[in-house]
């Protein structure tokens, strides 16, 4: 198979561009591709294929821009010159741009794309029914939010038009299935990135960290886990430093650099900024518990798996897509209340004055992690693509579809 995939891929600092580089990593390693064409965004820097493990010919084409109008132009330009078998698009709905109506037209790419007769997975990554938008950072007002929903109806309709869509949360299955009445939906987890060898469980010399990862500012906040921290520190004398891990959110400019200034008295606070990906291990294996201040969710979490490929403890409310994951895949972790310093400062103290506890859970949730490597998660996609394939006549009919395939058409 010749696969595109359209998706953001690093060095870009846009969405899910560290989910397309463990998809790419892995997908390259499968006998049943032969070249992967990275359908991508354009970045200053090379892309990263720093890949030591032998596999298939990477073509790298970079053909769209965020925030770009002609985006819907270019990207199918550049299937119809790269004549891929099978596209696979990694999907949110502000994967094309922050801006409405750069956003809103990429969307429409996989309608496109499956009209041209090739066939399309797109893997959407949240859905527009479960996102609390004043959270998101989109608007407060009740009319902006009615025609919010509206419009992420209609672009849900033209991702739809796919051969078939991917979600990784079986919540987002029942109510896309309920809604549009659609049947070409299927669940197909998230998995976890990398599958480092069993932990030590053992923490650095030096202050115990209690780290958050990700951007921050709309559903993420860190103030909450700031004001957790000096809560404990009043009343224990363990040895703390936070550790906040990542950038703003796009909807969020500047919301770091308020935070770091609203609590510059307070002692050993570490703002990382941008993280790159071979700093993302040390990262989590420095820390002693990794915390999930959120207010709301808005699909998947890929940290959470990440922290369960470096067997940490996690501190996190139930609520949500969050919630659900935790149930679905096996993870486990201390809860609070959301956007509650106290439930959180009592939630995060249980892991760090308990050392058992604490890699307790850590072997909980490497258990959990190791159980839906990206491997296993390439290979699904993999036998979709085949099924659809041989419905369109893509396959000679000389081929059969093998029992897993029937599993997945099903």
């Amino acid at each position: 198979m010749k696969l595109a995939i359209v998706t953001a891929y690093p060095p870009s600092k846009v969405t899910l561009t560290e989910y397309a580089y463990y998809l790419v990593k892995h997908f390259r390693m499968q006998d049943r591709v032969e070249e992967l064409i990275l359908l991508c965004d354009k970045t200053e820097g090379d892309k990263q294929l720093d890949f030591t493990e032998a596999g298939c010919r990477i073509v790298v084409k970079e053909c769209w821009s965020f925030n770009s109008y002609t985006n819907i132009l270019s990207v199918a330009k550049a299937i119809r010159v790269t004549r891929p078998d099978a596209v696979l698009y990694n999907l949110q709905f502000m994967k094309f741009g922050d801006k409405k109506v750069p956003a809103a037209l990429g969307l429409l790419l996989p309608f496109v794309s499956k009209n041209m007769g090739v066939p399309t997975i797109s893997l959407l990554h949240n859905i527009m029914e479960t996102v609390d938008l004043k959270d998101a950072g989109f608007t407060n007002n009740k009319l902006l939010a009615s025609i919010y929903n509206f419009i992420g109806t209609t672009l849900t309709r033209f991702v739809l038009a796919s051969d078939e869509v991917a979600v990784t949360i079986s919540k987002y299955v029942t109510t896309l299935k309920g809604k549009y009445k659609k049947e070409n939906i299927k669940l197909i987890p998230h998995g976890t990135f990398e599958l480092p060898p069993l932990p030590k469980f053992s923490l650095p010399e030096g202050p115990k960290q209690v780290m958050a990862f990700g951007k921050f500012g709309t559903y993420k906040k860190v103030e909450v886990m700031i004001e957790a921290v000096e809560q404990i520190r009043q009343r224990t004398q363990e040895n703390i430093e936070i550790v906040i891990a990542g950038t703003d959110s796009p909807n969020t400019p500047g919301y770091l650099q308020a935070v770091a200034e609203k609590y510059k008295h307070v002692p050993q606070i570490r703002f990382t900024g941008y993280v790159p990906e071979e700093d993302v291990q040390r990262i989590f294996e420095e820390s002693a518990v990794a915390v999930f201040p959120y207010t709301s969710t808005t699909g998947s979490s890929g940290v959470l798996h990440q922290a369960g490929s470096y067997g940490k403890a996690v501190v996190l409310p139930d609520l949500g897509d969050l919630g659900i994951l935790i149930r679905e895949e096996g993870y486990t972790g201390e809860f609070f209340e959301a956007d509650n310093p106290s439930s959180l400062a009592n939630a995060i103290e249980k892991i760090l004055v308990d050392d058992a506890y604490r890699i307790s859970l850590g072997e909980t949730n490497y258990k959990a992690a190791t159980s839906l490597p990206m491997s296993k998660i390439a290979e699904m996609y993999l036998d979709l693509f085949d099924v659809i394939r041989k419905r369109r006549g893509k396959i000679k009919s000389t081929q059969t579809i093998t029992d897993k395939q029937k599993k997945v058409l099903a």
